[in-house]
């Protein structure tokens, strides 16, 4: 009990101390390399902090366990949006620029109806993962070569209109990819230390492990993308917290569930994915879309609607608890 008590309090002020140095590495890179915050919040938090469900996924699958796979996939996507952008915004507006709106976000949408309709029938085929990765490598080159063309172009636009301006100094490459690496590693390894912490209290307290999967393991897979998503909204990197979202959620539908099917075909899994999990995941995806529209020029994620995406994530935790314990 003295040793959980030790791993959750060590693991949450280390979870907190990374989450700041990963993102100050996030930002030093993009400022060096001239790519925007944003890109790299989509390819590097994004794609990084989605390592544990990766793992999960794919070490579930090939168990033979294909509904902790894809309900750790589609799960994390739902925390993703409901609790962690949810969670952000609460603590600072969230600006979402029309690029976001226009792209990143239907383009998220469209792989999300894709998956839906390739898992409907109960299984996911080898070749369902082999698509779905393919998809996902496209979708990443086209969010690339997008961003670092609009990077050029203001890059431009700021050149010719300000000639006699001084360049802005850039952080250094080695010390930003140093802190971007440990902060990565350090994320990582905090929140599994937290979360191991957390469910020996728990059990050791009496709380059911059925209890204990639905909350601490569900949400300790996506301490990362919370962790990091809160610092840079903290920072005023507003980009990298919805970028993060964003990639985080392409790497989970697409990369995770996709190798997790080539490692090992799932098939025959419980309907509730499909009927339950997934739709409120496009839900999600389509409700932020419809918030960023609401206003002229770049949308707001404001605190009002950070509030109701939380209720919605504990709604959802409700229901699942609810019909968990039928």
């Amino acid at each position: 009990m003295i040793l959980a008590i030790i791993a959750v309090v060590i693991g949450l002020a280390v979870l907190v101390w990374s989450a700041d140095k990963f993102v100050d590495g996030a930002v030093g890179v993009a400022e060096f390399c001239g790519m925007s915050t944003l890109l790299i919040g989509m390819v590097i938090v994004g794609f990084g902090t989605s390592a544990p469900e990766l793992t999960v996924s794919v070490i579930s699958a090939s168990q033979g366990n294909p509904e902790l796979a894809l309900g750790n996939a589609y799960g994390s996507n739902i925390v993703n949006i409901a609790l962690i952008l949810g969670a952000t915004a609460l603590i600072s507006p969230i600006l979402m620029q029309r690029s976001v709106l226009r792209g990143d976000l239907p383009i998220l949408l469209a792989v999300s109806v894709l998956s839906i309709i390739l898992v409907w029938d109960g299984s996911v085929a080898r070749w369902n993962g082999i698509l779905l990765l393919a998809v996902f490598a496209a979708a990443v080159a086209y969010s690339i070569h997008r961003e670092l063309k609009k990077a050029k172009l203001e890059k431009s636009e700021s050149l010719s209109g300000n000639a006699d301006s001084a360049e802005p100094k850039k952080a250094s490459l080695g010390k930003s990819v140093f802190w971007l690496v440990l902060g990565l590693v350090l994320l990582v390894v905090s929140s599994r230390a937290l979360v191991w912490g957390a469910v020996e209290i728990a059990r050791t307290l009496g709380v059911s492990d059925l209890l204990i999967g639905l909350t601490i393991v569900a949400v300790g897979t996506s301490l990362p993308e919370l962790a990091s998503s809160i610092a840079a909204a903290r920072k005023g990197e507003n980009d990298i917290a919805l970028g993060n979202i964003i990639g985080s959620n392409l790497f989970n539908t697409l990369a995770v569930v996709g190798l997790a099917a080539i490692v090992s075909p799932m098939d025959a899994f419980e309907k509730a994915v499909t009927y339950r999990d997934m739709p409120l995941m496009i839900a999600l995806t389509v409700a932020l879309i419809v918030l960023g529209f609401r206003r002229k020029g770049d949308g707001r994620l404001n605190r009002i609607a950070g509030a109701i995406l939380l209720a919605v994530y504990v709604g959802y935790l409700a229901l699942l608890i609810v019909q968990a314990t039928k």
